[in-house]
């Protein structure tokens, strides 16, 4: 029975409206092993009720923030909770820009949003972008869905910084003075982006194919993400370890009914052989 639940949670798409229901489930099957059969028609009636086919969070936070001009959503952090029926989370960093009405200029806003509930696949297709733009706008109204480095897509726009030349001959981006600010809003890699790269970068994101940085530093494996969001990979490795001490403690568990059980049935045979 517990099978067909599960395969109804994963149908109905881990939406919102199933979260206290789920967890009263996990209850259950903590304390007894089972769902008793006689609320489970109650409980899928539950999960059908709270079951919801809206669009994925990216989705209704792109249109959000339509009416601003330029904006980010960036994946700030992304977790799974719960042991029988596993949910899915996410968290952004939203940054966008607002024009100034006495001025033509534009003030940056940002904000963490609360944990959003996704669905198992949507949580897959972001899995290696943690910390990665999710979509872009840019200020000619150009919306951007391929994964990217944050803040990447202002590199190379004159009316943010401008091309500088090192003593090698190379060229890297500079940001003007006033928006110096922009490296440490958008969490971009220390060093920096020479013209080799963002070529690489633009090659990519006119390809539909995500970029991680010259160096891998940017996604869920990178090194930069590594230092920068720490708090991911400290929960990833405590869900391991209780992975696999749930594990350990349910072979210790097996093993122990099965020497009882061995134990009584030689008991038994010992038993009728001496009458």
């Amino acid at each position: 029975m517990s099978l067909v639940l599960a395969a109804f949670v994963q149908f109905a798409g881990l939406r919102d409206g199933r979260n206290h229901m789920k967890r009263i489930m996990d209850k259950t099957l903590a304390k007894r092993g089972r769902i008793p059969t006689g609320i489970v028609g109650a409980l899928l009636l539950a999960l059908l009720l709270g079951a919801c086919s809206g669009k994925p969070p990216v989705e209704r936070l792109k249109q959000d923030l339509a009416q601003y001009p330029e904006y980010s959503i960036i994946l700030n952090d992304m977790k799974t909770e719960g042991n029988f029926f596993t949910e899915y989370l996410h968290q952004y960093k939203l940054i966008w820009a607002e024009r100034n009405a006495d001025t033509d200029s534009l003030s940056f806003n940002t904000e963490i949003t609360n944990w959003m509930e996704v669905s198992s696949e949507e949580y897959k297709k972001y899995e290696s972008n943690l910390g990665m733009a999710l979509a872009t706008r840019t200020a000619n109204g150009e919306v951007k869905a391929t994964a990217q480095p944050p803040g990447y897509q202002y590199v190379g726009n004159q009316n943010y910084g401008r091309w500088a030349h090192s003593p090698s001959g190379g060229s890297f981006w500079q940001f003007y003075g006033q928006y110096a600010f922009m490296s440490a809003m958008f969490n971009m890699a220390r060093g920096p982006i020479g013209m080799n790269d963002y070529n690489s970068y633009r090659n990519n994101i006119d390809s539909r194919r995500p970029y991680y940085g010259s160096n891998k530093q940017y996604g869920t494996n990178g090194t930069h993400t590594k230092q920068s969001n720490k708090s991911f990979f400290q929960r990833k490795v405590a869900r391991e370890r209780a992975s696999k001490a749930r594990f350990s403690d349910k072979v210790r568990s097996r093993a122990s009914r099965s020497g009882r059980s061995s134990g009584s049935r030689f008991r038994s045979r010992s038993s009728r052989g001496g009458k």
